[in-house]
């Protein structure tokens, strides 16, 4: 069994490290939550490059900087039935598969996906985050191996 491949619109299990942390020092994030993966690349190695957005249970101050997920689409990725948000202004970059991936059944490397977002919820993170972007509202937080 190995990992997935990384695909943007995946959703998965992750040790997230928050900019503040990192500005704190840390260098592992405090706490495993789902991601989105928003863009994979190829580094001139020959290795894939995921950057992936948080999900997060605190409500945005601004709408147009997160998304929120539809109940039907959390059930499906088999995620808690609390309201959640991905993320806009902030993204952890890393070298697939990664250290900080989290298997949800032990031994089982395919349990760090949870699934993929629907074409139009993933397009709207796109838009947004695109705007994000532009008004340079985004950060990203590069991750060691």
């Amino acid at each position: 069994m190995a990992f997935p491949q990384p695909v943007a619109g995946l959703v998965i299990r992750y040790a997230y490290l928050w900019r503040d942390e990192q500005l704190r020092g840390q260098q592992e994030g405090l706490k495993d939550r789902p991601c989105a993966v928003i863009l994979v690349t190829t580094s001139e190695e020959g290795d894939k490059v995921v950057t992936a957005l948080p999900i997060t249970h605190t409500p945005p101050l601004d709408t147009m900087l997160a998304v929120e997920i539809p109940p039907a689409t959390k059930r499906r990725l088999g995620l808690d039935n609390q309201r959640s948000w991905i993320v806009l202004t902030e993204a952890n970059r890393f070298v697939w598969p990664g250290p900080d991936l989290r298997l949800s059944q032990p031994g089982t490397p395919e349990s760090v996906a949870f699934g993929l977002l629907p074409r139009a919820l993933f397009q709207e993170v796109k838009d947004k985050l695109t705007a994000a972007i532009s008004a340079r509202l985004m950060r990203i937080v590069p991750r060691t191996e």
